[in-house]
């Protein structure tokens, strides 16, 4: 089955926390403090894989997690490192950021690996945290949280040369002559069901052509789910434009050849301005030669090179592969947008939460969350009764007591903080 689109949600790993211990030896009895670091958490990494062609493997799970780093122990041990998480994509495989829409990965190389998420920090041991005032210091680096992001994976067909026409035009018989594929030909109005690939080897180079399911009026607004074929030729160099140089359906070649290019345009405006030639199709069977001739002169008008091909018979393919190895020779392939740095997405995520964020309960109890209480939880963690005091300490000198008296706190009154309750005391 072929999909090419599909949202999951990544998260890297969290850092272990470091370790709070003390050396505990014989006929030593005060001994100092010896908690190890805490490993760094795994990261989110993707890889453009050849041998994928489709997204399904997203189709059913959804959440991706790196692996947790371990705590940090006694003796100084560290914490081991959380093992990376590698995912796999196909070849042209865009990474976009659900909530802001913003491209963070284009995996458009094979082998291209690159990192979306790093694993959080791993905390600092308690050994970090001595000093001549602190000789036994309670608390330890807290591991840091792994990001977590819901992401859109877009796959966008990674071809040379994508075929555009109206259905029955010919374009899958097209790709079944030139290349290894093997497209569904039939005489219906969508011939074919995915887009397909096919290889072409011609003059000991090779190329690689895009089947697109044919194109109807509307097709850029979703019409015959057009705008999900369309998608697939952004990325291609240049464009074969099949028409029906016969009119065999009682359609008329000028006409189908505008309205093909109003849908690219509409749907973007790079497609409509990247390279074609007009493969003029079914020429075995024309009677009418003045139509062909009148659609030939159009096109040339438009500066726009035409040959005259019979698919079926296999007349003039040699002379269109000829042009495209020496077209596909001077165009570079053009970058579809510009990525985001993922920490820069992060950052507009987060931008809107508070420094403090203050609700008082039926019960009358002060409940206080927000970023400053985030960051040092992030940041540090506290054991026993004097690492709560710290902890506390810490709060009132980043200007906790002076925004519960914004919000009318009163000597006796009760505080909450991460399910710790607390007396206010003046």
């Amino acid at each position: 089955m072929f999909i090419d689109e599909a949202i999951i949600t990544v998260k890297a790993g969290k850092g272990g926390d470091g370790a709070a211990t003390f050396r505990r030896e014989k006929h030593v009895q005060f001994g100092g403090p010896d908690g190890g670091d805490g490993g760094d958490g795994g990261s989110i990494i993707f890889i453009a894989d050849n041998n994928i062609n489709t997204l399904i493997d997203f189709k059913y799970q959804k959440l991706f997690k790196a692996e947790d780093g371990k705590n940090g122990a006694k003796k100084k041990m560290y914490g081991k490192t959380g093992e990376d998480l590698v995912i796999k994509v196909p070849v042209g495989t865009m990474v976009r950021d659900i909530e802001t829409g913003k491209l963070l990965l284009d995996l458009n190389k094979e082998g291209e690996k690159r990192v979306l998420l790093k694993g959080g920090k791993g905390g600092l041991g308690n050994i970090h945290f001595k000093s001549s005032i602190r000789k036994a210091p309670t608390l330890a680096g807290k591991g840091r949280e792994g990001k977590e992001l819901k992401i859109k994976l877009e796959l966008k067909l990674l071809a040379d040369v994508a075929l555009v026409g109206y259905p029955s035009v010919g374009k899958s018989s097209l790709i079944n002559k030139v290349s290894a594929a093997k497209s569904k030909v039939a005489n219906y109005h969508f011939t074919t069901l995915a887009p397909k690939l096919g290889v072409v080897k011609h003059h000991d180079k090779s190329f690689v052509i895009a089947d697109i399911p044919g194109l109807i009026e509307g097709a850029h607004e979703g019409v015959g789910l057009g705008d999900k074929f369309l998608k697939h030729i952004e990325r291609c160099k240049m464009i074969y434009h099949i028409v029906d140089a016969a009119g065999l359906e009682g359609r008329d070649p000028i006409d189908d050849f505008e309205k093909i290019n109003n849908e690219l345009q509409k749907f973007s405006e790079k497609l409509s301005k990247k390279s074609q030639i007009v493969l003029a199709n079914k020429m075995d069977m024309i009677y009418d030669d003045e139509k062909y001739e009148k659609f030939k002169k159009y096109i040339e008008k438009k500066g726009l090179k035409l040959f005259p091909v019979s698919v079926l018979l296999n007349d003039g393919l040699k002379e269109v592969l000829d042009e495209t190895l020496v077209m596909l020779e001077k165009i570079e392939r053009e970058p579809l947008e510009e990525e985001v740095e993922v920490e820069n997405v992060i950052a507009e995520i987060e931008k809107d939460k508070k420094d403090w964020e203050v609700t008082i309960d039926e019960n009358g109890t002060f409940e206080v969350t927000g970023k400053i209480i985030d960051n040092i939880l992030n940041t540090y963690v506290f054991n026993g009764d004097a690492g709560i005091v710290s902890f506390i300490r810490m709060l009132k000198n980043l200007g906790l007591e002076k925004e519960l008296k914004k919000h009318g706190i009163e000597d006796g009154d009760v505080i909450r903080i991460e399910g710790f309750e607390f007396e206010y005391v003046e």
